[in-house]
């Protein structure tokens, strides 16, 4: 049974020097849809046109002219200018419907919070990409999950540090929000953050 297999994070977390804020999704799609080995690799979700039109005013600067594919040297290069880092918020997971949809992930074993934010001793500030993952991390924290677009603050267990959580918008094309709204979204939050100016 597809239900009965339980995955576990195929990827190190991204950490630049000097990360300053943490970028949390849930879990990866299945390998069949990765366009590349590295988060959001779904060409069908927004994060990196997103991205490309925050930071470079063109929802396809991340994307390799020549392959239609994502850009991985340069979204690399983009989150390490900016000390973005990136991992999700669970470890195990098993699929209910055997598709993405965070609503049919059964979290298994969360994300070590502490151990990731020991790495980062920069790190003030977590952005979730959508509603589950708010709620995996208002669980570690022991905060309200903010509502969409807002934030709270809060620690994580064993680490010394405030830390500005917020909840943003999911770059899935399943959320009803056009890119340009979900770019307005999550340039704020950069702003708040000290990342963009």
């Amino acid at each position: 049974m597809e239900q009965d297999i339980i995955e576990t994070h195929p990827w190190p977390p991204f950490i630049p020097d000097g990360a300053r804020i943490l970028i949390m999704g849930t879990f990866p799609p299945g390998a069949h849809r990765w366009s590349m080995d590295f988060y959001y690799p779904n060409r069908t979700n927004d994060f990196w046109y997103m991205m490309g039109l925050i930071f470079h005013d063109d929802k396809y600067a991340l994307i390799d002219k020549s392959t239609g594919l994502f850009d991985l040297q340069a979204i690399k290069a983009l989150l390490t200018e900016h000390h973005i880092a990136l991992h999700d918020t669970a470890r195990r997971i098993r699929r209910l419907k055997g598709n993405a949809s965070d609503k049919y992930l059964d979290i298994i074993e969360p994300v070590p919070l502490r151990e990731l934010l020991s790495k980062m001793p920069d790190c003030s500030a977590i952005a979730t990409t959508g509603e589950k993952a708010a709620d995996v991390i208002a669980g570690i924290t022991d905060t309200e999950t903010p509502k969409m677009g807002e934030m709270t603050c809060g620690y994580c267990p064993g680490i010394d540090r405030r830390l500005s959580i917020f909840r943003m918008p999911s770059t899935s094309r399943a959320y009803p929000l056009a890119l340009a709204k979900k770019a307005d979204y999550y340039k704020a939050m950069f702003r708040k953050t000290g990342i963009l100016l």
